[in-house]
């Protein structure tokens, strides 16, 4: 049976490192978790976010699906959501998504994949919702755009949660932006979707 000892092996060289730079890290990140940023992304293990935001562990909390989809039904992302406001009282909430997603090609396709497909429904919904846009956009281009448009139907289904509407009720800080990433080159960048009804 394979124990996968290479990881473990793996998490100790990364753990000793740490501690000879900060000898007392763990100890503090054991203490208290305070992340001001809570990161709604995409499960493809090429998106890490701690990774390519340069951040340590425990300055972002993580929540990751397939194609970063915010579903009001979905008792597992609400409840990340409503920890982060509630508890760890988070500052800005990131929407993430990348290009080249596999969860938004499937959701193009005409074939069916399986149980996925009824997640991919929410992304073809994206689709519908933005239809004019996607057929007047050249073909070539329209996997791209959609990967954008799933982005920013996101950021509006978390800003019309009532976990948000009641936080910003309460004059909470909290702003939620629309970011794309490309893994072909590393590089983050906003989509210009920023909301906090609280800020003028």
């Amino acid at each position: 049976m394979k124990t996968l000892q290479h990881l473990f092996d793996n998490n100790l060289d990364w753990a000793n490192s740490i501690k000879e730079q900060d000898p007392d890290f763990f100890k503090r990140l054991s203490k208290l978790q305070s992340p001001e940023y809570l990161w709604i992304g995409c499960a493809d293990s090429r998106v890490p976010a701690n990774q390519i935001t340069k951040l340590q562990p425990g300055e972002v909390f993580v929540h990751r699906n397939i194609a970063n989809v915010v579903v009001h039904t979905d008792l597992n992302c609400l409840s990340v959501l409503q920890f982060s406001v509630d508890v760890l009282n988070v500052k800005h909430i990131i929407v993430c998504g990348h290009y080249g997603c596999g969860g938004v090609k499937a959701a193009m396709e005409e074939e069916q994949h399986g149980l996925i497909d009824n997640w991919l429904r929410h992304i073809r919904d994206v689709i519908r919702f933005n239809q004019e846009e996607y057929d007047n956009s050249p073909e070539e281009k329209r996997f791209d755009l959609l990967c954008e448009l799933n982005v920013k139907e996101q950021v509006s289904n978390v800003c019309n949660t009532t976990i948000l509407q009641n936080a910003w009720k309460a004059g909470k800080d909290i702003t939620v932006h629309g970011w794309i990433y490309s893994i072909e080159d590393g590089i983050l960048r906003s989509l210009e979707t920023v909301t906090n009804p609280n800020q003028s």
